[in-house]
C-alpha cells in the first residue's frame, strides 16, 4: 500500500501523541547535529552539505516514508561510498550518482520489491557492515591523532601506510580532545539520558579547545567559514560518458540505501510493536536522494541509532522526524556559524564511536562459529569490502551466498530407486502413499524425486537414472514431492524419455504437483512425453503399466 504513515497517523493524532514527538523531535535534532557534520567531512565534503541533508532529507522521509517513527539522514554506511565518488567524479559526479540511486529506489518500491531486499542473507549484510565500520574507523585516524597530512588516499592498505610514515606529526591536544569525546559519549548517559551524549562531548570539547586556546584544527580552519543559510537549487553538469561510469556508484548508493532504511524500519518495529509499509519507505527513501542532492545534499537513508532514539525519547508518529528536521534548519540558520569553532578531533571521535557501534564486533565473532559455509560468505564480504570496493564485496557475497544457497537446495533434493522395497519402513500416521502398500509388476522399476527439482539437482537425476540396470519395459517417475521444477530439470526428463525410448522403455510420470504440471504443459516435453503417460497418482500408474506390460 503506497500510502505514507504521516496520513494515516494523522486522522486519529492527539495533542498526547504531539507533545511526545515535540520532546522526540527536538532531541533526535539535537543528537543528529554533530552527527550530520561528523559524517559530511568523513565523506570528503564540505560540512554544510551534511546538514542540508539531515534537513531535508530527515523531513522528507518522514512526510512521504513507510514507517511511524523512522529518522533519515546522512549515515556511516554512506561514507566510504560518498568519499570515493567525490575522490573520482567530484561533486557533480556524487550528485548525479545520488539522484539516479534515488530513482532506482522509486522504481524498487513501485515495483512492489520491498520485501525482495530484506532477503540479502544475514552473513552478507554482517561482513558489509563490518566492513563498512572498519573502513571508517580507518578514515578517522588522520583527524584522531591530528596528523599533518594535506590528504590521504581512499584505499585502506595505503591510507594506513601513509600514516605509519607520519607518526612523527601526532598532536597530542587531538589525541586528548578525542579521547576525551570517546569517555563522555561513553559515560554520560550513566549520568543523564536526557541530554544526547554527542552533543555534551561536542560543546564541551569546543568550549575547552576556545578557552585554552589548543591548538588543533577546527572546521574553520580547514573549511572557512560556514554560511547560514538555506541553500539556492542547482543541477550537475556532467558528460554522457560520466552518466555509464556512475551506474556501478548509484546501484551502490540504491542497494546500500534501500537495505539500511529497511533495517532500520523493522528494528523500529520491534520497539513499537507496529508494521512498516516498505515499498512505501522505499518511495520516499528515493525522493529524498533526488531532492537533497539538488540542494547540495549527499545521499540519505533510515539511520538506525537516532530512530532508536526517536522511539525512546518518546516519538510516536512521523511529526517527530519532521520537528527533528525543523529543529536542524534552525540550529543552522542561526548557530551554523559557530560550527566553525568545533575541532575535528571531536567529530572523528563521535565517528569512530558510531563506527564502533555498528560493527558489532560480538555478532562478527557468533557468526565465525556459524555453518562454514556461512561463515565464508561473511569473512569473503567482509575482506572485500576492506579490500577491494563496497560493491565488490556485497556483489561476490550475494553470489557466492547465492550458490551456497542452491548447494544446500540441490543436497536436500534426492532421487532413490523406491521399486519392492520400503520407502517407509514403519507405518506413518498418513501411510497411504507408501509404495510398499502396492504391487509393483515384474519389468516396472519406480524411481521416486524428493525436493524442489531445478537445476542444481537435474545432475544429481541424471547420475542415478543415466544407467537403469534392468532395462525395464516401465520406469516410473514419481513425483509426489517436488514442488517445484525449472527448464534444467526439464531438459534432463527429456533426455531420459529419449534414451530410454531407445530401448523400448515407457516413462510414465505420476502424482505431479500444479506448479510441474503447468510448466510441462507450457513446453515440449509434455509432448516428448506424452500426455497420455502423466498420471495423477501411484495406483493409475501402476495400473497403466501393468496394462502396458500384458
Amino acid at each position: 500500500m503506497l500510502v505514507p504513515k504521516l496520513v494515516t497517523t494523522l486522522r486519529t493524532y492527539t495533542r498526547d501523541q504531539f507533545v511526545g514527538d515535540l520532546t522526540a523531535g527536538l532531541i533526535v535534532g539535537i543528537v543528529a547535529l554533530p552527527l550530520a557534520i561528523a559524517f559530511a567531512i568523513a565523506s570528503g565534503v564540505t560540512p554544510d552539505r551534511g546538514l542540508y541533508t539531515a534537513v531535508i532529507a530527515g523531513f522528507l522521509i518522514s512526510a512521504l516514508g513507510g514507517s511511524r517513527v523512522q529518522i533519515g539522514g546522512p549515515t556511516g554506511a554512506f561514507v566510504v561510498i560518498v568519499y570515493g565518488i567525490v575522490q573520482q567524479h567530484g561533486i557533480d559526479g556524487l550528485t548525479t550518482a545520488t539522484i539516479m540511486g534515488g530513482l532506482l529506489l522509486i522504481g524498487f518500491g513501485l515495483a512492489k520489491l520491498g520485501a525482495a531486499i530484506k532477503f540479502i542473507p544475514y552473513p552478507v549484510v554482517t561482513g558489509f557492515t563490518s566492513g563498512i565500520a572498519v573502513i571508517l574507523i580507518v578514515q578517522q585516524v588522520r583527524d584522531l591523532l591530528g596528523l599533518r597530512l594535506a590528504s590521504a588516499p581512499p584505499e585502506v592498505v595505503e591510507r594506513l601506510s601513509l600514516y605509519a610514515a607520519n607518526l612523527g606529526t601526532v598532536n597530542y591536544h587531538a589525541v586528548a580532545l578525542s579521547a576525551v569525546t570517546v569517555l563522555i559519549i561513553r559515560f554520560w548517559p550513566r549520568l543523564s539520558r536526557k541530554v544526547p551524549a554527542p552533543f555534551v562531548a561536542l560543546l564541551a570539547t569546543t568550549i575547552v579547545a576556545r578557552m585554552l586556546e589548543l591548538p588543533v584544527e577546527t572546521i574553520g580552519t580547514r573549511f572557512g567559514k560556514i554560511e547560514a543559510g538555506f541553500p539556492t537549487i542547482s543541477f550537475p553538469n556532467v558528460s554522457l560518458g560520466q552518466l555509464r561510469e556512475l551506474v556501478g556508484p548509484a546501484l551502490a548508493i540504491a542497494a546500500l540505501g534501500g537495505v539500511e532504511s529497511l533495517l532500520s524500519a523493522v528494528v523500529a518495529d520491534g520497539m513499537i510493536g507496529g508494521r512498516h509499509r516498505s515499498n512505501m519507505e522505499l518511495v520516499a527513501q528515493g525522493v529524498a536522494n533526488v531532492v537533497t542532492p539538488l540542494f547540495g545534499g549527499i545521499p540519505a537513508t533510515g539511520a538506525i541509532a537516532r530512530t532508536a532514539t526517536n522511539v525512546k525519547s518518546g516519538g510516536k508518529t512521523p511529526v517527530a522526524g519532521i520537528v527533528h528536521a525543523i529543529t536542524l534548519l534552525l540550529i543552522t540558520l542561526f548557530f551554523g556559524r559557530l560550527a566553525a569553532l568545533i575541532p575535528l578531533a571531536t567529530l572523528a571521535a563521535i565517528v569512530f564511536w558510531v563506527a564502533y557501534r555498528m560493527a558489532e564486533w560480538q555478532v562478527f565473532r557468533s557468526e565465525l562459529s556459524a555453518p562454514k559455509s556461512d561463515a565464508i560468505v561473511m569473512v569473503t564480504t567482509f575482506l572485500l569490502t576492506v579490500l577491494v570496493d563496497l560493491t565488490m564485496g556485497i556483489g561476490v557475497g550475494m553470489v557466492l551466498a547465492s550458490f551456497l544457497f542452491m548447494k544446500r537446495m540441490a543436497e536436500v533434493t534426492n532421487v532413490t530407486m523406491v521399486s519392492q522395497e520400503f520407502q517407509d519402513p514403519r507405518p506413518s500416521p498418513d501411510d497411504s502413499g507408501a509404495i510398499y502398500r502396492r504391487k509393483v509388476p515384474k519389468g516396472v522399476e519406480v524411481y521416486e524425486i524428493n525436493g524442489p527439482f531445478f537445476f542444481g539437482a537435474a545432475e544429481k537425476f541424471k547420475d542415478t537414472l543415466f544407467e537403469v540396470s534392468k532395462k525395464p519395459k516401465v520406469l516410473i517417475v514419481r513425483m509426489r514431492n517436488v514442488p517445484a521444477i525449472d527448464s534444467t530439470a526439464m531438459h534432463a526428463l527429456r533426455d531420459l524419455v529419449r534414451r530410454t525410448r531407445k530401448d523400448g522403455t515407457v516413462v510414465l510420470l505420476s502424482d505431479v504437483h500444479a506448479q510441474p504440471l503447468i510448466a510441462l504443459g507450457r513446453s515440449e516435453l509434455l509432448d516428448e512425453i506424452g500426455e497420455e503417460n502423466l498420471y495423477g497418482n501411484i495406483d493409475d500408474a501402476l495400473a497403466a503399466a501393468e496394462a502396458r506390460l500384458k
